[in-house]
């Protein structure tokens, strides 16, 4: 428990983005090697003097008890990139996460899983399709990763939970709340049903906009490809590809109505060489 403060401390330092934390924890091998430097040496071994003034904040060092305390009446988990349960694939994106937060059944992080994503504002067309796509998915023991969002997110993992298999759910802020609100019984049913909520974001972190592209770039890393169902001409969707097409992943496409603005972004893709789906053997092929 002693060693798992240093990792929650090293997560919790305002302003370290993903690549940085991860070329600290390579260059030092574990954050209590990190947190005993002082500034000059920091400075010494390459490190700016912003990021240097940053891990040296005792603000962020203080009260880390609380931390383990509210996450063991919680069932909050926390694994770090060094465990054996880290999921294999998220190690081999550009920036991984250094520590992740749990709930639920973590032992699916490493199983076969598609990621379902699309705009908030969906059609009832996305909707139904949605769904019926994750529940097929689900039926062959795929699972389905979102983020939980409003809209084809939400349809995502409501379809999944229809089915066979499970559903992850990437968020952007703590575990300590659900955002939305109004996804709180769907954030229950995850849980009952063997899924698991994952952030890479410490208990207290508020869903403010910076977070969820960051988040984006675990939605694709934890799957074997990406399915995009509705996505506006500039839609957050596509930051998802883009870290999916930087990873290697499959990126498949549900073709809309060319009239609505819902499928701008997704027709944009298939121009693009995006795979289109129009039955689930289009997805299925490439896993079996």
């Amino acid at each position: 428990m002693e060693e798992l403060k240093y990792w929650i401390w090293l997560s919790r330092i305002e302003g370290l983005n993903p690549k940085l934390l991860w070329d600290l924890i390579e260059k030092y091998k574990n954050p209590k090697e990190i947190w005993n430097k002082t500034k000059e040496e920091l400075i010494s071994d390459g490190i700016k003097e912003i990021y240097a003034d940053r891990i040296i904040n005792n603000e962020f060092r203080t009260n880390l008890d609380k931390y383990l305390k509210y996450m063991k009446e919680n069932d909050i988990e926390i694994i770090t990139i060094y465990d054996k349960d880290y999921p294999d694939k998220l190690k081999l994106i550009y920036d991984p996460p250094v520590v992740l937060y749990l709930k639920g059944n973590k032992k699916i992080l490493n199983q076969k899983a598609v990621a379902v994503v699309g705009c908030r504002l969906c059609s009832k067309y996305g909707e139904k399709v949605t769904r019926i796509l994750s529940y097929n998915l689900s039926l062959h023991n795929i699972n389905v990763v979102s983020g939980l969002a409003k809209g084809i997110d939400s349809f995502a993992h409501k379809g999944s939970l229809e089915g066979n298999a499970h559903t992850i759910a990437v968020v952007g802020c703590g575990l300590d709340r659900v955002y939305p609100e109004e996804n709180a019984d769907l954030f229950k049913k995850i849980i009952n049903k063997d899924g698991l909520i994952l952030s890479e974001y410490i208990i207290g972190t508020k869903p403010v906009a910076k977070n969820f592209p960051r988040r984006n770039r675990i939605i694709s890393g934890l799957s074997n490809g990406v399915v995009v169902v509705e996505a506006r001409e500039k839609s957050g969707t596509l930051i998802t590809v883009d870290f999916a097409l930087e990873q290697g992943k499959n990126v498949y496409v549900i073709p809309g109505n060319i009239d609505s603005k819902n499928s701008y972004g997704t027709n944009n893709l298939i121009k693009e060489g995006a795979k289109i789906v129009t039955s689930i053997q289009d997805i299925l092929e490439d896993f079996f």
